[in-house]
């Protein structure tokens, strides 16, 4: 099957599986059903799927409510998904079919930073990975600097990161000011997910939940950044209602 086949096929079938179910249940699928239903096992990949049939207006949705699909066209189905999917599908099937690997390199905590435990160490195997399309980043970032750590905590939910998801992180050791970061403070060996803002004579690590109050680093303290944040992936129990 060619990769514009592909996409179409999976498109239509989103399209009966949301009409047959609504018609059956009275709500909408979760998107966790929607993936089993078409053979698609990342969240992410789904979500972008329903991205490309809201952007043609088969569907309308609240992204951070579940259950919340609503078809619009369903007297229209399938004739009209598959030629309004045809328009436009080449440019859309080259984001989509070119999907890549992030290993999964462990967690990050979004709170006051903690001492790495051991046992997360070992928590993630060396072939953890999670799957995505190259079109969700952004257009320069070098897939082969990329990694990925699960979120605990939510110092970081005003930022829309919460517990449980999975942010994508390019590899640095320097920030600007305002760059989310993931920071090793070397001396106590603790980690934290937070904002990034150089000052004078001193870092302030700054959450995003009003319930928290900055970190702040003076110079004697080894603080080392490991990564930036270019991607959130939400993970569907974050989401739910």
């Amino acid at each position: 099957m060619t990769r514009d086949k592909d996409m179409d096929v999976r498109l239509r079938k989103i399209m009966e599986f949301l009409t047959g179910f609504q018609e059956s249940s009275g709500y909408s699928p979760s998107i966790r059903e929607i993936g089993d239903r078409i053979g698609v096992n990342s969240t992410s990949l789904v979500d972008f799927y329903l991205d490309k049939l809201e952007e043609r207006g088969d569907i309308s949705r609240e992204k951070h409510i579940s259950r919340s699909i609503r078809v619009n066209k369903p007297a229209q189905s399938l004739a009209n998904v598959a030629s309004k999917v045809q328009r436009g599908l080449q440019s859309a099937s080259a984001v989509i079919s070119d999907l890549i690997r992030i290993p999964l390199a462990g967690r990050i905590v979004a709170s006051a930073p903690v001492p790495i435990p051991e046992s997360d160490v070992a928590y993630f195997d060396p072939e953890s990975s999670i799957e995505i399309a190259r079109g969700m980043l952004p257009a320069r970032e070098n897939e082969k600097n990329l990694f990925a750590l699960e979120v605990q905590g939510d110092s970081m939910v005003d930022a829309m990161v919460n517990d449980g998801d999975i942010v994508i992180m390019k590899t640095a050791n320097e920030a600007n000011n305002g760059d989310m970061v993931a920071v090793w403070l070397d001396d106590n060996n603790e980690t934290t997910l937070k904002y990034y803002y150089k000052e004078t004579g001193r870092v302030r690590l700054q959450p995003a939940n009003p319930t928290m109050q900055p970190i702040y680093i003076d110079p004697t303290r080894h603080l080392r950044i490991m990564g930036k944040v270019v991607l959130v992936i939400r993970q569907v129990k974050s989401i739910a209602a």
